[in-house]
């Protein structure tokens, strides 16, 4: 009878002992899953990010912003024949004679 209890007290030793470890494993699962979930948020956010500032660079490139920003902060104009001085270089026009 003492074997038959011994082994009753073993066995319930190791269903407390793996009941435990059912607890501490789901519990980890959860906090694995809710690192996994917030992780995947943020990459969803970083993506939406990335294609904004694209979006945005794009917009940034377009050849009448480079030339509004080149008239207003630049103070560029364009070429006309009204601003355009010719420039004779004078070895050159000297050795055609």
């Amino acid at each position: 009878m003492h074997a038959g209890k011994g082994l009753a007290v073993l066995l319930l030793a190791a269903l407390i002992g793996s009941a435990l470890y059912l607890v501490n494993v789901s519990y980890e699962a959860r906090r694995l899953f809710t690192l996994l979930d917030r992780a995947q948020a943020q990459a969803r956010l970083l993506e939406a990010q990335a294609r904004r500032l694209d979006a945005e660079r794009l917009a940034q490139a377009t050849h009448r912003r480079v030339e509004l920003v080149a008239r207003e902060k630049l103070h560029m104009r364009g070429a006309t024949p009204a601003v355009t001085q010719y420039v004779v270089d004078a070895p050159a026009s000297g050795a055609a004679r």
